[in-house]
């Protein structure tokens, strides 16, 4: 049963107030889609900033610097972008307003002094100060020890041995690089290339393999072979499988890590190979900055010039995603023009507005569809139908789950009767469950990519090398299988079997993945209100069944505990750490709008109807007048989007927008019944 057939007299007693709410909501709408029509570009879609912390922009820097590219031009932008990142602690965050990180810190600071910053300035003192206080350099992660590494601020001893006869391994073997996630693979492997050449580059100061040019953000710089992993024997009494990995790599290292292997030259141009089979003709990688970094520093390594096609081609791709305003220059980890093309559309189409513009969007969209022989998923899965969507401009070989589920969505709430999207809808359906996991459920881009045992290796301090089945992934694919069925069953006949199978198999994972108090996990949003947002949304569609009813009151009361006095909900990144916050945080405009749009899916009470109404009264009392009188939208500095939890977070522009039309469209819709 879909939200579109519940009526208002249901969420409220009093009528004429909850039509007056809805009368509101509509002018808002109005208002928001107003928003949304400025800023489509000329071809029909959208995409908005992608924000994220420091690291990115500075290891950008550090490119640069390693490269010898003169950044004169941008040195004055960099800075200001810098220094409007930094806490009035001297320290850089992982998200507004959060506690200072030592990475992050001291990859900030690297970069300001290679673009001229003086360690004697307010501002370097400030950092320094709080970097020594953390800890100093030697409590960096790995991939921050690999970058200094390379400029001779770390000894290379001291960061974990990568050989590049990994390449080799076979695609069935216990461990290969697509054991590994895509964004793990296709950074790790221009890593083998520059983890055998060990480069030195040239600082400011001049090049040496022992460089003082951060010194004095060292504890001790007399003793820079820190250890990167516990000792053999506090490690054997506590993990074993994590032991054996670094007994493993005290070997390699003993062993000089392999580079003297007659198997060295092979593997070396197996990796050539690889990074430039998955180069863009557009010069990307993977469509995230790491391995558009990687891949061009192990192209050079290997002997490519900086005017060579690859090189200048991914150069241009970095810059492409380059963001420039008031605040300075700072560099995206990623862009975002499908995602939020197809999200727009949707908060377009909930409202019932902008019809041509939402259809312009959507045939942009529908060029983009991957039904082309490059991807990765076919190692494991070589005979499936392809026809997923990414997530970025230019990106064949990743494809993801989650993007092809939501433009399902899109295509039929804007083309209801799919007589434009049906050859589209049916290959991004067949993709999809080709792509499930035998635990019933999905991962973003990879199928089977579980052993988790993998983030125990240590260059996995961010315990980021796998891609297993996630619950909010999974709860999009049942929203888009479930209005599919709902809608448009008729026009599937051939593959409604499949279907029903597909989504058993899923409602049973979500089943046993349910957390004690009624939540779902979400891995790429934050964090309990994302996942459990799009998992009601997705097993409301099969809430027929006892067991999903049961599942879903009990989610439905959770989020009544969460709702704040003022109306909203929030809950911030700190719930990754601490599952005593679940739920809990400021109000804010994007998760407020998801946990409506899991309340109005859901069979409406008397108790989640006033919760409807407070959060409708929220979105209503806190959506701004934009730079037009005839727009608006909603402030939000937070970041809600995930990329790894605990480590990298996103702050997607267009999040308090698209989410936030969505919910009062629907809530709107309960009108007409």
């Amino acid at each position: 049963m879909s939200t579109e057939t519940y009526c208002v007299s249901a969420l409220h007693s009093d009528t004429l107030d909850s039509f007056t709410l809805a009368k509101e909501a509509q002018n808002a709408l109005q208002l928001a889609a107003n928003y949304s029509f400025h800023r489509q570009h000329e071809d029909g879609h959208w995409c908005g900033e992608l924000k994220s912390n420091a690291t990115i922009t500075a290891e950008c820097v550090m490119l640069r610097q390693s490269l010898g590219l003169d950044m004169a031009e941008d040195r004055d932008k960099y800075i200001l972008w810098f220094l409007s990142d930094q806490n009035q602690d001297g320290s850089w965050s992982l998200v507004p307003g959060g506690e200072g990180e030592i990475s992050t810190s001291v990859e900030a600071y690297f970069a300001l002094k290679i673009l001229g910053l003086k360690p004697d300035t307010a501002v370097m003192r400030k950092a320094r100060n709080f970097i020594i206080s953390a800890g100093g350099i030697a409590r960096v992660r790995i991939f921050t020890r690999i970058y200094l590494a390379t400029f001779g601020l770390f000894p290379w001893n001291a960061v974990p041995e990568l050989p590049a006869e990994l390449i080799m391994m076979p695609d069935a073997a216990v461990i290969s690089i697509y054991r590994l996630a895509s964004w793990a693979r296709s950074t790790l492997i221009p890593l083998l290339i520059v983890s055998h050449h060990r480069p030195i580059y040239a600082l400011p100061n001049g090049r040496s393999a022992t460089n003082d040019f951060l010194d004095e953000i060292w504890v001790n710089a007399a003793e820079k072979a820190v250890p990167y992993a516990p000792s053999f024997w506090s490690m054997l009494k506590t993990d074993v499988v994590a032991t054996g990995f670094v007994v493993l790599d005290t070997i390699l290292h003993m062993l000089g890590g392999l580079r003297s292997s007659p198997t060295r030259t092979h593997a070396r141009r197996k990796c050539i190979e690889w990074i430039l089979e998955h180069q863009e003709p557009e010069g990307d990688w993977a469509g995230i900055l790491p391995p558009m970094h990687g891949g061009i520093l192990a192209l050079c390594l290997e002997g490519y010039t900086l005017d060579d096609d690859p090189v200048r081609k991914g150069l241009e791709s970095i810059e492409r995603f380059a963001w420039n305003d008031e605040r300075g220059k700072r560099i995206q980890a990623c862009v975002s023009p499908v995602w939020d093309t197809i999200l727009t559309t949707i908060g377009l189409s909930d409202a019932g507005l902008g019809a041509r513009h939402a259809f312009h969007a959507m045939e942009w969209v529908k060029d983009r569809q991957l039904c082309v022989p490059e991807g990765d998923w076919r190692i494991y899965k070589p005979n499936i139908t392809a026809g997923g969507f990414s997530f970025e401009y230019n990106n064949r070989w990743y494809p993801d789950v989650d993007d092809t589920a939501a433009a399902i969505l899109a295509m039929i709430k804007q083309d209801p009767k799919l007589t434009r999207s049906m050859s589209a809808v049916t290959k991004a359906v067949e993709w999809i469950i080709g792509m499930q996991n035998n635990d019933g459920g999905w991962g973003a881009f990879d199928i089977h990519n579980d052993r988790l045992f993998l983030n125990k290796i240590p260059f996995s301090d961010m315990e980021a090398l796998c891609d297993p089945s996630t619950a909010d992934v999974t709860g999009r694919v049942l929203e888009a299988f479930g209005l599919l069925l709902q809608r448009n069953g008729n026009q599937f006949t051939h593959l409604s079997k499949e279907i029903s199978i597909t989504c058993d198999r899923a409602i049973a994972y979500l089943l046993r993945t349910q957390e004690v108090t009624g939540s779902w996990f979400g891995r790429w949003g934050v964090n309990y209100l994302y996942g459990t947002s799009n998992v009601i949304c997705g097993l409301a569609f099969f809430s027929q069944e006892r067991e999903v009813r049961k599942a879903l009151d009990f989610a439905v009361s959770w989020l009544g505990t969460k709702q704040n006095p003022d109306g909203g909900w929030g809950e911030s990144v700190m719930s990754y750490t601490s599952v005593h916050v679940e739920g809990l945080g400021p109000s804010l405009a994007s998760q407020t709008g998801w946990a409506l749009m899991a309340l109005l899916s859901h069979p409406p009470s008397d108790s989640s109807g006033d919760m409807i109404e407070r959060g409708v009264r929220y979105l209503l009392q806190t959506q701004t007048i934009s730079d037009r009188p005839d727009e608006a939208s909603w402030p939000e500095t937070a970041y809600t989007g995930t990329g790894f939890p605990n480590h990298f977070y996103l702050g997607y522009a267009f999040y308090p927008h698209y989410f936030p039309m969505m919910a009062l469209g629907r809530y709107v819709r309960t009108q007409d019944c």
